[in-house]
């Protein structure tokens, strides 16, 4: 029996659609749905428990994995199957997260589980900007409390024009590569990189971008109605208690005020808030603590956040005494560590990142390997978060999806800086060694230092800055702030983190958390930022005003070079040994690439020591001399033979060539020796390449003067009837004796 299916079309309004059917694959699942563009494919399946977990949070997964059989391709490695995610694929995931999560109910508690999988590939079409609208359909047909349908979508400007969902052949040349999420109503995830554009062109941007959501959002409503809505599913709430909360608010508010206005630091505001806390818990019986602590506790943050915002809101101060939009104190220093290529430290407040910098050949590139894509990068970032840098001891398991994203939007924001003439790959990372509010931005300041003094030359100098918002949607007051806390990331409205240079922005990711968040309110915290990236910037500058214009003394010197095609194989020698023992002989490293156009080869020369450099670049020009004809070079004799000498040229050492007796000299030579010997230096002229040998020919006779009644000889004849180029003799009959012989 076939399947019924159900089908909508999204017109992307420049002949390319997107479809979204239904109803053929994975029924067994609560929602599925295959999203297609062009011939990219993506299947989403969704699932949730119908019984809460034991747990006070939404465990939702939400997983994007891209199959190698999508683009015809094998896995690589040894195990030709798809093992853990890539990093690009955990980026997809937090994208899809970040809009889905906040739209559950925050009583939800059900194992929720968001799988989607590239099925096929189209070159044109980059999957990861519809991965958040397969998400949202297929949870749009399933019977889940979810608040309602979003989507997203990635906007680039090219020429001037905003694209959506561009190709990649579009995004290498926008100047912008966001991707936007929302719903009909609302943007709440905002998240790419940019090319110093301006706070009011990433607002155009985000708004064009919201105008495309909206249509992709009404076909979700319009296949669900057609598909046939289900009932929201019934699940058990947590318990709430009306009097209970009263008594908390009434016994926490005005304290929590007290507390968060004075204005101290993160270990002594702590301790204040949990003595208050389990003071209110001792004024309960151990009866009452048993059975309500989990939610007095519950009560008692929701009063603490509730005060701290107040505070903000009609007082303009903060958790730590600042101003709405006053910036922590700042120092840095760089050049700390001594053996790394280079090295920064940036504190602000109670943020610290140690950022170090490597230089390396092409060989060290990070190599990317995705269904979708296949390419290096040249310059990465990674970036660790230790527990300790939070004060707490906790298990590391691997590198988190956290440590992925964060590193990710330092990495975007620094990488247009880097010069395209960098002959380097550099690798940057971030120690997180305390961290208080926004280690991200500050993992790009100490990265932009730690760049400078490596002698990487930045274009320009880059800060970041993470930013808040605080609103009372009931009498529209609101508060910008600056440079936020960590307490202050999870109590506000918005977190949104923002770098650039002095002239733009060159990245962003950005959180909204409330509804409805105006435009105004939007430029008006983009101005903000700002003022603060600026602020920041200063610092920066002021510790290292430029990059150092050479790198370090231990630090590798990188020379790039080409030689034509044809001396590769002469440079790199049989089985590698040329390239081997030079390498060994100068401490050097070489890399020797082909370039995919002209076929030449491209030569790294990476080392410490000059000299070592000078050796190589050396050899590589004795590999690839080429004499002109005509030209007169310096040799020496290297080797006597019964016919000539072998000289070797003094400007391309290694480079040999025969001078033949008859070229020393104008009077008949019988002995090489009588006119020249091992070592002797002289000059002699390329003559280009003889016809009857096809090699090299060089003469020194053509320099010397001609002797006084000298004689041509005359040339030799070819003829059977008389002289031949062997002797000067004939054959005298041989030739007829040989026929002679072949007859008997």
């Amino acid at each position: 029996m076939t399947p019924k299916i159900f089908k909508e079309v999204i017109d992307l309004g420049d002949g390319r659609e997107i479809s979204i059917e239904t109803g053929k694959l994975a029924k067994q699942a609560h929602g599925s749905v295959v999203v297609q563009s062009g011939k990219c494919m993506l299947l989403c399946t969704v699932v949730s428990n119908y019984k809460a977990s034991d747990v006070d949070f939404l465990p939702l997964t939400v997983d994007y994995r891209e199959k190698f059989a999508a683009s015809g391709r094998y896995p690589g490695g040894f195990f030709k199957r798809e093992a853990r995610p890539s990093d690009g694929e955990i980026l997809t995931m937090r994208l899809v997260d970040r809009v889905l999560r906040p739209l559950f109910p925050k009583d939800y508690h059900a194992e929720t589980q968001v799988m989607i999988q590239l099925m096929s590939h189209d070159d044109d079409v980059m999957p990861d900007a519809m991965a958040g609208l397969a998400a949202s359909a297929a949870i749009q047909l399933s019977d889940f409390p979810f608040e309602c349908p979003i989507s997203e979508v990635r906007v680039g400007r090219v020429d001037g024009e905003f694209v959506i969902n561009p190709t990649r052949a579009q995004l290498e040349v926008s100047d912008i590569d966001m991707v936007i999420g929302a719903s009909a109503d609302s943007v709440m995830m905002v998240e790419g990189e940019m090319g110093e554009i301006s706070e009011e062109d990433m607002v155009e941007a985000i708004k064009f971008a919201h105008e495309a959501i909206k249509v992709q959002v009404a076909a979700q409503v319009r296949l669900a109605e057609a598909f046939g809505r289900k009932e929201v599913r019934e699940y058990e709430t947590e318990t709430e208690d009306e009097a209970l909360e009263k008594k908390i608010h009434d016994m926490a508010y005005d304290k929590v005020y007290d507390i968060a206005r004075a204005g101290s630091s993160k270990q002594e505001r702590s301790a204040a808030f949990s003595e208050l806390k389990e003071e209110i818990l001792a004024s309960f019986s151990e009866e009452e603590q048993e059975t309500l602590g989990d939610l007095i506790k519950k009560y008692y943050y929701k009063a603490e956040k509730e005060a701290v915002r107040k505070l903000t809101l009609k007082e303009g101060l903060r958790l730590d005494g600042r101003k709405t939009d006053e910036i922590r104190p700042i120092w840095c220093e760089v050049d700390y560590l001594p053996s790394t290529h280079g090295s920064s430290i940036f504190t602000r407040g109670e943020t610290q990142a140690l950022a170090t910098v490597t230089l390396g050949t092409s060989r060290e590139a990070n190599q990317i390997d995705m269904p979708s894509y296949e390419g290096e990068e040249t310059f990465y970032l990674h970036y660790n978060f230790p527990p300790f840098s939070t004060g707490e001891a906790r298990p590391i398991r691997g590198t988190s999806r956290r440590e992925i994203g964060h590193g990710n939007l330092a990495q975007r924001a620094l990488k247009g800086m880097i010069p395209n003439d960098c002959p380097y790959t550099v690798r940057v990372v971030s120690e997180v060694l305390e961290s208080n509010g926004s280690s991200s931005m500050a993992t790009v300041c100490a990265g932009t230092m730690a760049l400078m003094d490596a002698g990487v030359q930045l274009k320009k100098p880059v800060s970041g800055i993470a930013m808040g918002l605080i609103s009372d949607g009931e009498s529209g007051d609101y508060a910008v702030l600056s440079d936020i806390l960590g307490d202050e990331d999870h109590l506000g409205d918005m977190d949104f983190k923002v770098t650039g240079t002095a002239d733009g922005i060159t990245a962003c990711q950005m959180d909204i958390k409330v509804k409805g968040l105006s435009y105004e309110i939007l430029v008006k915290a983009l101005k903000q930022a700002r003022e603060g990236r600026l602020h920041i910037l200063e610092k920066l500058i002021d510790t290292i005003s430029e990059p150092n214009s050479d790198v370090k003394p231990h630090a590798p010197k990188m020379v790039n070079t080409t030689i034509p095609n044809d001396y590769i194989g002469a440079l790199i020698g049989p089985g590698g040994k040329v390239i081997q023992e030079l390498q060994k002989e100068t401490k050097t490293t070489i890399v020797i690439n082909e370039d995919p156009v002209t076929g030449e080869g491209l030569v790294e020369i990476l080392g410490t020591d000059q000299h070592g450099i000078d050796q190589v670049l050396a050899k590589i020009a004795s590999i690839t001399f080429t004499p002109d004809e005509g030209s007169v070079y310096e040799v020496k004799v290297i080797k006597i033979l019964d016919f000539g000498a072998v000289v070797e040229y003094m400007e391309a050492p290694g480079n040999e060539v025969l001078l033949h007796v008859s070229e020393l000299a104008w009077e008949r030579t019988e002995n090489v020796t009588d006119v020249v010997n091992m070592g002797d230096v002289f000059d002699v002229k390329y003559l280009g390449i003889d016809p009857r040998t096809k090699k090299d020919k060089v003469s020194r006779r053509a320099l010397l003067p001609k002797p006084e009644g000298y004689v041509e000889r005359p040339p030799r004849r070819n003829d059977r009837g008389g002289r031949n180029d062997r002797g000067g003799r004939n054959d005298r009959g041989r030739g007829d004796r040989r026929q002679s012989r072949s007859r008997d």
